[in-house]
């Protein structure tokens, strides 16, 4: 007999199928990563791959959800069958099946720490969804003209800091909106636009442990390495 979580409401389920909707339109052949401990299911997906033994430059998404009952679990599965279940829902569905089918992410090896975590400073959403805009429209542009070999071009666009990627923009740096203390690579903003965390006029919260740098947005989290 296949898993079920059961979470706390049809809302909570819809509001999964949601994000693992934006996930896959990142990755169609992505990946989601369900832990569950207790009353809380934790929902990790993958958006930007790190490279080296110490995987620098992963970018990580995570929406956590409460439960109706507690569970416990820990499955890497295709993020398909999760929006496959999520969409045949019934309106007042709570459960989701757990598929049972595995999928194989390197991502999911790489587990950012617990805690504790400092509070270094915010960024205003509205800069990070505009320098998240100005790294898509370079990308799209490098695609159009390079096809495949736009990959180095992807990868600088993710890897340089929101001050350096609002540069050509000053209208985004106006009023100190990037402290000077408070560094987050553009792959961070992406992530954040693209899963639908960012709030207009709602302030995205930077926090650090170790070698890890955490966004705190009004509808989820991001995690890089």
């Amino acid at each position: 007999m296949n898993e079920v979580l059961r979470l706390v409401d049809p809302a909570a389920l819809a509001d999964l199928g949601r994000y693992a909707g934006r996930a896959r339109a990142i990755d169609a052949e992505g990946a989601m990563r369900l832990q569950a401990t207790g009353g809380v299911l934790a929902a990790w997906v993958g958006v930007l791959q790190g490279s080296g033994i110490l995987a620098e430059g992963t970018v990580l998404g995570l929406r956590t959800f409460a439960l109706e009952e507690p569970a416990e679990l820990d499955a890497v599965v295709p993020i398909s069958a999760v929006t496959d279940r999520t969409a045949r829902a019934s309106a007042v569905s709570t459960e989701l099946g757990v598929p049972p089918m595995r999928a194989m992410a390197a991502w999911a090896a790489v587990t950012p720490p617990r805690g504790p975590w400092e509070p270094v400073g915010d960024l205003p959403g509205d800069l990070l969804a505009e320098v998240a805009r100005v790294g898509l429209q370079e990308v799209g542009d490098a695609v159009r003209e390079r096809g495949a070999a736009a990959g180095f071009v992807r990868d600088r666009v993710w890897a340089r800091d929101v001050r350096e990627a609002a540069g050509p923009h000053p209208d985004l740096l106006e009023g100190d909106a990037v402290p000077a203390d408070v560094t987050v690579r553009a792959g961070g903003a992406f992530a954040a636009y693209a899963l639908g965390f960012l709030a207009p006029g709602e302030p995205v919260r930077v926090l650090r442990s170790n070698r890890w740098t955490r966004l705190t947005a009004p509808g989820g989290h991001v995690l890089m390495r």
